[in-house]
């Protein structure tokens, strides 16, 4: 693909000004190891809102919406639900309060509050520290393999992909493992805004260039249509014939029955907390429980909206551009063509280097938030815990700075590598998230469980879910999450009562500092036993009925910016009306009573 110069220097200023403002805001993260990694948890929780939609503003993430939109239509709305996007409402509602409550600075950390510091609870930070180390490698991985071919389709110059992504890597390495969390906050703030910019600018073209008619030309009956049932019920048959037997590969042809999976897992899931990943680490690092619930609110107030116009932009511009090309193409054809097609022939001179800048950063940003939330999981909870408990606080930084440059390594190692592992990477990946659920849903909500309980859930379900390939080949991830959650709530549960339960002074400090709902009457009695005026104020019908209206406001934040670049006037208004109606009831039977 050709660049104009004018686009080449937009590129150029923004690779500059990332670095340059991540380097100049660096020095303020030398002090100690809560400034490194938690940035003193002085930052304002709409910065650290909008850096995490940042880093979740994937390019990869973003190109598989395209083609899921391109396919499924309005009915794509739905189908993040597999992540499952739904867990930001469940953090905003009530989990990132708890979090924050214990005023820890790592996940594994955070184990400690919750199991004392015994034997078992030490094998439970050392399973979350291997969970991080190892997850933030893989992510690392995968961002320098995108990195490099995202480069290659783009800029002129005739170097390998691995070349670029070494380059990019050096730039955003540089400002990230110097400056911590400040340096990444800020720069993703700058980077969000890039993206704002740039990706509604494409919806905007994709609206004068297309019109409803074309549109609706260029796809089959039921594609605007965000509603399903039980059968997908989408023939793309003379149009896009090829897409048919994608839909068949994406196994969505019961659609009905695939999102009610997705329902199940995902509330699982949600309930279970966040992963020890940077999602994690914003929330710890907000100054107060109150701004920790806000900051997840503002992530899909930010977020969606945005990268929807991108979305269904890019979608429309190849459906009604590129209809006829796939058509010919057969099943050969790459959807991740989309893009540059779309880049190449629709965006005009500068906003064009605007727009590879937006997506740029969308690859940095997720890279930078990964290798900035790892480190502390070995500095804090390893190093500083069992080699140098009494160490200056400048040289845990130190350390910390030798840590990221190894996770880089090994991480661009196996990037290098990625084409011969990627299927030993799809099992470590899955393996990390298949056993996570039952063990982590537990620790929340149930009293008896224990240290030990936890530690034989996640095993139960690592193993299995390394296992699953090897005795159920070819069995779809959704489908065997029931069995990976049976056998790691057996762990869990066995594992609870097979063993004594935790003392009462770590659980009724616990209880006290955090104050979850669920099944904890035996401490609460005790709590109240020892304090007459404790009032633990939860309010867990409150809580889920939030939840259901957050679900839905989710929706139509996804659903209105593709109403809007399609032209569907009545539904933009209709689903315009229901999200500010939403967003009212979370006003005022959420955020108007959110307590730190």
């Amino acid at each position: 693909m050709t660049l104009a110069w004018v686009d080449l220097l937009v590129i150029g200023a923004y690779l500059l000004g990332t670095l340059g403002l991540g380097v100049y805001i660096s020095r303020l993260a030398s002090r100690d190891m809560n400034a490194y990694f938690l940035a003193g948890k002085e930052i304002p929780w709409w910065a650290l809102g909008v850096s995490n939609a940042s880093g979740m503003f994937d390019i990869a993430g973003t190109m598989w919406l395209v083609s899921m939109c391109f396919v499924y239509g309005l009915k794509s709305a739905w189908l993040p639900w597999v992540w499952p996007i739904f867990n930001q409402v469940f953090l905003m509602v009530y989990l990132s309060v708890w979090l924050r409550r214990s005023n820890v600075m790592t996940g594994a950390q955070w184990l400690q509050t919750r199991f004392g510091s015994g034997r078992g609870a030490e094998l439970c930070q050392l399973v979350v520290v291997i969970f991080a180390i190892v997850s933030a490698i893989g992510f690392i991985a995968y961002a320098f393999k995108g990195i490099g071919k995202f480069a290659a389709i783009f800029f002129p110059w005739q170097l390998s992909p691995d070349t670029y992504a070494l380059i990019i890597f050096a730039v955003t390495c540089l400002y990230v493992i110097k400056g911590g969390m400040y340096s990444v906050v800020f720069t993703e703030v700058m980077q969000f805004v890039i993206m704002t910019i740039a990706a509604v600018a494409v919806g905007l073209i994709a609206i004068n260039l297309v019109t409803p008619e074309q549109i609706k030309a260029a796809t089959p009956e039921g594609w605007d249509n965000i509603w399903f049932g039980w059968q997908l019920d989408l023939n793309w048959q003379g149009l896009i014939d090829s897409v048919n037997d994608k839909i068949r590969a994406d196994s969505l042809e019961l659609i009905g029955l695939m999102i009610m999976m997705m329902l199940f897992k995902g509330v699982l899931f949600s309930m279970a907390g966040p992963v020890p990943n940077y999602d994690m680490q914003r929330i710890l690092a907000t100054r107060s429980p109150k701004e920790a619930a806000k900051m997840s609110g503002l992530v899909s107030l930010v977020m969606f909206f945005p990268r929807y116009m991108m979305v269904a932009g890019l979608t429309v511009l190849a459906l009604v551009y590129m209809g006829p090309e796939i058509q010919a193409q057969g099943g050969s054809f790459d959807f991740e063509q989309i893009l540059p097609y779309a880049i190449h022939n629709f965006v005009p001179v500068g906003l064009t280097g605007l727009l590879i800048a937006g997506l740029l950063a969308a690859f940095m940003s997720t890279l930078a938030a990964s290798l900035n939330a790892a480190p502390v999981y070995f500095v804090n909870d390893i190093y500083k815990r069992y080699f140098r408990p009494d160490a200056e606080e400048r040289t845990y930084v130190k350390v910390s700075y030798l840590v990221s440059l190894v996770l880089v390594l090994i991480g661009v190692g196996l990037g290098l590598m990625l084409s011969s592992i990627n299927e030993i990477m799809q099992w470590i990946f899955g393996a990390l998230f298949g056993g996570y659920a039952a063990a982590n849903l537990l620790k929340w909500h149930w009293w008896r469980f224990n240290a030990y309980g936890y530690f034989w859930g996640m095993m139960a379900g690592l193993l299995a879910s390394l296992c699953l390939p090897l005795f159920m080949p070819g069995t779809h991830p959704l489908f065997a999450f029931p069995l990976l959650l049976a056998l790691s709530l057996a762990g869990s549960i066995l594992g609870t009562l097979a063993t004594r339960p935790e003392p009462d002074e770590v659980l009724c400090a616990f209880y006290r500092q955090v104050r979850p709902w669920g099944c904890w009457g035996p401490v609460h009695d005790k709590v109240k036993e020892a304090d007459p005026g404790f009032d633990a104020d939860t309010h867990p019908l409150r809580d889920m009925v939030n939840i259901l209206v957050g679900m839905a406001w989710q929706i139509c934040l996804v659903a209105l910016p593709i109403y809007l670049v399609i032209q569907q006037w009545t539904q933009v208004w209709v689903a315009l009306a229901l999200a500010i109606l939403t967003s009212w009831f979370l006003k005022k039977n959420w955020l108007d009573k959110l307590k730190d």
